[in-house]
């Protein structure tokens, strides 16, 4: 699995896990609902979606499988939540991360949208500092300069992780334009072919490793009340 092809889902995803981890830890990791809930805000996405639970699920069991996420629990529960493993897969640090969670979030940024869109993450000490953590993830791969449109005056910059958004097939939920204006008796659009669904036994594995790794965490906890007492 290469990251430079993941669906617009799984960038969705694999950014809101990123950016709730920074911005609310204590919701973190988060369950399908949340993660559900954030994939689909109105505010600090482009584009806006709308999707549903088994979308989300699909897309989190697609990037554990690829090592981008994991299923986890905490102590006090045992809903299945999800997090998100990009330090270790990608190789990167928060300046980073933070960088790279806004662009699977909002597209192509210049850099000073970047540099004020994560400052609640990272002390930037100079928009510099930011164009230089832009470097180190065009260097990586995982980003690259767009060439400027006819009256643009500053660089882009869009993530590699997979094509945007907007050029992908639309997810469940969110209805075609193209296939909402055409003609009727109009043969379909063609468009991006969807992920095979995975097996209900695959579900079910998920679901019961989750409660498996729930219980073990209680134990641990029991047991260190115990020597602690």
């Amino acid at each position: 699995m290469h990251v430079d092809v993941l669906t617009a889902v799984e960038q969705r995803v694999l950014g809101c896990l990123i950016e709730k981890r920074f911005t609310t830890p204590d919701q973190y990791p988060l369950t399908l609902n949340a993660l559900r809930l954030a994939c689909n805000q109105s505010t600090n996405r482009d584009p806006v979606v709308a999707y549903d639970e088994q979308t989300v699920r699909e897309a989190a069991q697609r990037l554990s499988q690829y090592g981008l996420a994991r299923l986890a629990s905490g102590h006090s529960s045992r809903a299945v939540k999800y997090r998100h493993l990009a330090e270790d897969a990608l190789g990167l640090q928060t300046p980073e991360l933070a960088i790279l969670s806004v662009l699977l979030l909002r597209g192509e940024q210049t850099p000073g949208e970047l540099k004020d869109r994560t400052e609640r993450v990272v002390a930037w000490e100079s928009l510099e500092a930011a164009v230089e953590t832009l470097e180190a993830l065009i260097e990586r791969g995982y980003a690259q300069r767009l060439a400027r449109r006819p009256g643009q005056k500053e660089d882009r910059f869009a993530h590699c992780l997979g094509e945007p958004a907007s050029d992908q097939a639309p997810a469940a939920g969110i209805p075609s334009s193209a296939a909402s204006t055409a003609p009727a008796g109009a043969a379909p659009a063609s468009t991006a072919p969807t992920p095979a669904r995975p097996a209900a036994a695959e579900d079910e594995l998920a679901m019961r490793v989750a409660a498996l790794e729930a219980k073990v965490q209680s134990l641990e906890a029991a047991l260190a009340d115990l020597l602690a007492g």
